[in-house]
């Protein structure tokens, strides 16, 4: 006997996840790992500290002149890093 109204098991995870409340964590902990493959490893190794809260993403960095440049191109990170993941998590990137 086969079963008509079958999901995927995408489906039902992403369903748990959502009525557990476990899907903004899940998403901004794949911002943060997102960072280094998005801008690559040169800015990694400059970047000290990634925090996302409240839909900021804030990026602790060691390089004052990289801060600047990050800042001037920070909505297209922000879109880059969202297309990533694949949906809107962050609003706002912030450097420090």
């Amino acid at each position: 006997m086969r079963r008509r109204e079958t999901e995927s098991i995408k489906d039902l995870i992403q369903e748990f996840l959502k009525l557990r409340k476990l899907d903004k964590p899940l998403f901004e902990k794949k911002i943060v790992n997102a960072w280094s493959k998005v801008l690559g490893e040169n800015i990694s190794e400059y970047t000290t500290d990634i925090i996302v809260r409240n839909r900021k993403l804030y990026v602790t960095l060691s390089s004052s002149v990289l801060r600047h440049d990050l800042f001037l191109s920070r909505d297209e990170i922000m879109q880059s890093l969202n297309k990533y993941v694949g949906c809107d998590v962050i609003d706002e990137v912030v450097f420090r």
